[in-house]
């Protein structure tokens, strides 16, 4: 018989419906179980593209002995961690000052009233990996609930007091200058892979968010040490495993430093991340390779991850067929299956087939990998290829939508609908895509004037969290900077009024995971440091900055250099937790590249003019069209005074309150905007 999991939305607490394990969703029934019956909570949270946790569901979960334990002992509830981050920001940072490695599946054993007093992530069914088995687990802490309660509750309440105190932000602001900058972009140098780029070994995961800041330090700052770090990532990224060479998008991460072998899940989020960064990286060299790889990633997310109504789902699995990579795994005879004998052995040395196999087992099994140039006869093979995978049992895919993970998405395809491109792509249709999205985010996942987390089926019952307004807000300027229509900014400007009003803890200069009239939590997480995504306070921190450029406001601007200023030091002492906040803190130090283009934007002389403001990678740009003759009011009104009525479509380019001479040749847009960008 199914369990209470059966009625819920996400796709991953339904998958343990039908465990023998008497699972409860979180929320007030099973905390007030734990109440009423004094009964420790074990709380497991995980998400469904996660393969440990399919591996701890089968070997542990699904078992009647081990069941029975957790049936006897505890209220062992169920958690989606893309549905709830402030559960899964307060019980991981739990578990990692017990001395733990964070991850998923999460378990943890907590006090009736929610205080973690042990766990750990996945536990086999047998001792083994130096690790005990769950159930040894399971017993001995039903004993030493029985046994040594006071001290367990005591260890739990000193686990709290130290989480609030490592949790919070530096008490006092620092020092902002170019300095700052400069120490952190050399010590993330310091963490990079030199052969295989990167940062560290393995695992090695994208870290999108750091190789954003040394970009801006191989441009804004010219430096080479710093563009040949993120040029190797991206290659290496782009012809390794960790790319799917044949469907395109990127895998969560590589098990190997050498990006061959990835764990196979694809997440929107990591996407939606990279996409940009590789289309940055193409504008400054013009490397047809780089454009693909980030074409790819908005190809997959358009064609596997869009849904009907227009939002994206989350993620795709890293199983099928009971298998890891099953999916995406190639022997040489299942080549020359597809293309023959004759076309096999070139397709087969240019994607790094063998026959003995990259893979883990003894199949004989290849992760592709670009290892020899393309030509038009293997590409013809690659689609061969493709065609041939799509019949095979796709891995799940989670159907949820998530609000900021489509904020992410948003901006991917906002800023690809405008970047040149020499493939043909089709500009109007990424912007379709990204409209659709951020429609469907309007219509669907609001609700009486409130933004939810998500939606399946219906809205969901929990509201949007801090990083849901932000990558929603920055997203809609994002569109406002293609098609510059006013209830894009208007949508933005509510976005960053919320998180100003619900989430901003002014004494700490951050943002909180959750709003202030949110489900209070035994601790009240900051989202402050970068994850797999950017973190809640650094994504509140780009939108209010690029609002006060165009608003012109001074909440915005005030907000944004308190929270600049308070976590400075941390950037310095630790910049790879604070990538995207460094993006924030370059911001600061720069200031806007501000470029106005005026002139009717149905006019083919305006539009030039915005495509040549494009051409160039610009970070800190605040781009604003005015419309002669229309009211302005919306922008800063130093952005438009005086400029409503060109004699002819002109850009106007100021950076620190000096402008260059207006420009209303397109052909000299780009060297200004060069000139301008690199100025401090």
């Amino acid at each position: 018989m199914p369990n209470r999991l059966a009625s819920e939305k996400s796709p991953y607490l339904r998958q343990h419906a039908g465990n023998p394990v008497d699972w409860y969703p979180w929320g007030p029934e099973a905390l007030a179980r734990a109440r009423a019956e004094d009964r420790p909570i074990l709380l497991s949270i995980g998400y469904s593209a996660c393969h440990w946790c399919h591996v701890m569901e089968r070997e542990s979960f699904e078992d009647e002995a081990t069941a029975a334990l957790m049936n006897a002992s505890f209220v062992s509830i169920k958690v989606d961690r893309e549905e709830r981050p402030d559960l899964d920001d307060v019980y991981q940072h739990a578990v990692q000052l017990l001395g733990r490695h964070g991850g998923w599946p999460l378990t943890v054993f907590l006090t009736p009233a929610g205080v973690p007093f042990f766990g750990g992530t996945y536990f086999p069914p047998q001792d083994r990996y130096g690790m005990p088995s769950f159930r040894r687990i399971l017993e001995s802490v039903a004993e030493s609930w029985r046994t040594r309660r006071k001290d367990i509750e005591g260890a739990g309440a000193e686990l709290l007091r130290t989480l609030s105190e490592v949790t919070a932000p530096s008490p006092a602001a620092g020092l902002v200058t170019p300095a700052s900058w400069s120490t952190a972009v050399g010590r993330l140098l310091a963490r990079v892979d030199p052969e295989h780029g990167g940062f560290g070994s393995r695992p090695k995961f994208p870290n999108s968010m750091d190789l954003e800041v040394l970009w801006r330090a191989a441009v804004l700052d010219g430096r080479e040490d710093a563009r040949t770090a993120v040029l190797r990532s991206l290659h290496h990224m782009a012809d390794g495993g960790l790319h799917d060479q044949l469907g395109g998008g990127f895998h969560r991460y590589s098990t190997d430093e050498r990006w061959l072998v990835p764990h196979f899940e694809k997440m929107l989020y990591d996407n939606a991340l990279l996409a940009p960064l590789y289309h940055a990286a193409f504008l400054e060299t013009g490397d047809g390779r780089l454009r693909e790889a980030g074409e790819d990633a908005l190809g997959w997310a358009a064609r596997e991850m869009a849904s009907p109504a227009g939002g994206f789902y989350s993620t795709q699995d890293a199983d099928s067929e009971g298998h890891e990579g099953r999916f995406f795994l190639w022997t040489p005879g299942q080549v020359e299956a597809v293309v023959g004998p004759e076309r096999a052995g070139a397709l087969c040395r240019h994607l790094g087939i063998t026959a003995a196999g990259n893979f883990e087992g003894e199949r004989g099994e290849n992760v592709l990998t670009r290892a020899t140039p393309s030509t038009p006869e293997l590409e013809e093979g690659r689609r061969a290829l493709w065609a041939a995978r799509e019949q095979r049992p796709k891995p799940f895919r989670d159907e949820k939508i998530i609000a900021g993970w489509n904020g992410l998405a948003i901006s991917a395809f906002a800023r690809a609908a405008v970047a040149p491109s020499e493939g043909g792509r089709n500009s109007s249709e990424l912007l379709k895509v990204a409209r659709a999205a951020a429609d469907f985010a309007r219509d669907r996942l609001t609700v009486d004037g409130q933004l939810r987390r998500s939606w399946l089926d219906g809205p969901g019952s929990v509201p949007a969290f801090a990083g849901d307004h932000a990558f929603l807000a920055i997203a809609h300027l994002d569109l406002y900077e293609v098609a510059f229509q006013p209830r894009d900014l208007a949508r933005a400007r509510a976005l960053g009024d919320a998180l100003l009003d619900r989430f901003f803890v002014a004494g700490e200069a951050a943002v909180a995971v959750a709003a202030s009239d949110a489900e209070p939590l035994v601790h009240r997480p900051i989202g402050l440091y970068d994850n797999a995504i950017p973190g809640a306070t650094s994504a509140a921190l780009e939108a209010w900055q690029r609002l006060a450029w165009l608003t012109g406001e001074a909440r915005y601007r005030e907000a944004a250099g308190e929270v600049v200023r308070r976590h400075v030091d941390a950037m310095v002492e630790n910049p790879f937790g604070f990538g995207n906040l460094l993006c924030g803190l370059d911001r600061h130090l720069r200031g806007p590249v501000e470029v106005v283009v005026a002139g009717a934007l149905a006019d083919p002389r305006t539009q030039a003019l915005l495509a040549a403001a494009r051409s160039v990678w610009l970070p800190n740009r605040a781009l604003a069209h005015v419309e002669p003759g229309a009211a302005a009011a919306p922008l800063a009104k130093e952005l438009w005074e005086g400029r409503t009525n060109p004699s002819a479509p002109t850009c106007f380019v100021c950076r620190d309150g000096a402008c260059l001479a207006p420009l209303t040749d397109p052909a000299d847009l780009p060297a200004a905007l060069r000139q301008a960008r690199r100025s401090r």
